[in-house]
């Protein structure tokens, strides 16, 4: 699975921020500062669509967008992807974790503590 372009990462990064659906000219207002054009970000935005990224609904003669999955939904797709490519899965988990935060380390073991159905988070 390959990681978003720039422009589709910012249109992502755009929904997953709103509470609710969008529009083509909702999101370029939220990329003001990037100046894209309105039929870049629409032509992104329906190849979002058709990859399954984005679900659309009719809004008078434009469509209002949402994404299909959340934002950690895809960060769990990356990472899946990017442990399929490693040589030895196990290992390359061992060197992440080796990099990660205490804090971060924390959360993982209470999060694979409540995946195992453990009170116990250590």
């Amino acid at each position: 699975m390959r990681a978003f372009g720039d422009l589709e990462a910012a249109i992502m990064d755009s929904l997953w921020r709103r509470s609710g659906s969008a529009t083509v000219r909702d999101i370029l207002d939220d990329l003001a500062s990037r100046r894209p054009a309105y039929t870049t970000v629409q032509t992104v935005m329906d190849n979002l669509y058709k990859k399954g990224w984005l679900r659309r609904e009719p809004d008078g003669r434009a469509y209002r967008y949402d994404p299909t999955v959340t934002r950690e939904e895809y960060g769990a797709r990356q990472l899946r992807h990017a442990l399929d490519g490693a040589g030895d899965p196990a290992e390359a988990l061992v060197r992440f974790v080796e990099k990660m935060s205490d804090s971060e380390t924390a959360a993982l073991r209470q999060a694979l503590a409540a995946y195992e159905g453990s009170d116990d988070p250590t």
